[in-house]
């Protein structure tokens, strides 16, 4: 990462990712035991980051769902979302192989990673306030453990804010839009994407063509590797 001594800093001294049995918020544990309990053969831990450490861009997700990531131990495996999400990266060169939820070794992503604000299922897909801020611990040290991290992706509007507090930038600053992109002081530059979930693709809120547009765009700002 580039730019900002100080927000470097910060993010070396966390880690970033959450421990598998991470205990810091009551309720995601309780949702977690129960489904362990009900499905033994799911993966029911925090879900960690996936992509290779020398990734240039670093993709935002709300929170692993429930039979999804928290199935499959893979943000955004398993689920409508990733549909989408993975079907656009390989499409637009940040992924190899083939996307299948039963063969999830078939794929490899190319120059980013995916990870989530929230690192543990939530019920109904909604995370409360103090647990994203909570869990904004290991979003800090997932950006500061990418060295040569140019661009973040932020999927939703609480992916947004949550990166922006994270590198300690005010929202009102970088507001949120389907398509945006902001030059961040630390020499980031911050995309924004409608969530590719059901809710938004099924009612047309957000299209493939918009969401392949939004990904264009970050790979013409990423040069070819020298």
């Amino acid at each position: 990462m580039t730019g900002d001594l100080e927000v470097r800093a910060v993010a070396a001294a966390v880690p970033p990712e959450a421990p598998p049995d991470c205990p810091l918020c009551p309720r995601l544990v309780t949702f977690r035991l129960a489904n362990r309990a009900a499905h033994p053969e799911w993966y029911n831990w925090a879900v960690p980051s996936f992509g290779p450490e020398a990734a240039r861009l670093l993709i935002v997700g709300l929170a692993p769902g429930l039979k999804g990531a928290n199935r499959t131990g893979r943000p955004f495996l398993g689920d409508h979302a990733g549909e989408l999400l993975y079907r656009t990266l390989l499409k637009g060169g940040f992924a190899r192989g083939r996307h299948d939820p039963g063969a999830p070794e078939d794929l490899q992503l190319v120059d980013c990673m995916i990870t989530n604000a929230v690192r543990c299922v939530p019920p109904a897909n909604k995370p409360t306030p103090d647990e994203i801020a909570c869990c904004r611990q290991f979003l800090i040290g997932r950006i500061g453990a990418l060295p040569d991290l140019r661009a973040l992706l932020a999927l939703g509007r609480i992916a947004h804010e949550s990166t922006l507090e994270a590198l300690n930038l005010k929202r009102r600053a970088y507001p949120f839009a389907h398509g945006a992109r902001h030059e961040l002081p630390c020499g980031l530059v911050l995309f924004d994407s409608y969530h590719c979930s059901r809710q938004n693709t099924n009612t047309g809120r957000l299209t493939v063509a918009m969401f392949e547009a939004v990904l264009a765009d970050i790979a013409a700002r990423l040069p070819p590797r020298a």
